[in-house]
């Protein structure tokens, strides 16, 4: 899958997102985005690294303390 296949994915639902409001304004899209984006992403990213924070800090370009810290507040790790 390439980034622009992502995006085109990202693009599609938020068009269905935005259809779903029927006019209703949203709140607070950025948020909730990030949300939904991040606890899927951590997951899979946890998986292909087997569970090893430095390694998947490294592939997600974070400080492996700030990935720590996003795994706690998914409760992904205890």
């Amino acid at each position: 899958m390439s980034k622009k296949h992502i995006e085109e994915c990202v693009r599609s639902s938020l068009e269905g997102y935005f259809r779903d409001l029927r006019g209703t304004e949203p709140d607070r899209m950025h948020d909730m985005l990030v949300r939904v984006v991040e606890r899927p992403l951590l997951e899979v990213v946890m998986e292909h690294a087997e569970n090893n924070q430095s390694r998947a800090a490294l592939w997600l370009g974070l400080n492996r303390n700030t990935l720590r810290k996003k795994l706690l507040e998914h409760k992904l790790i205890k």
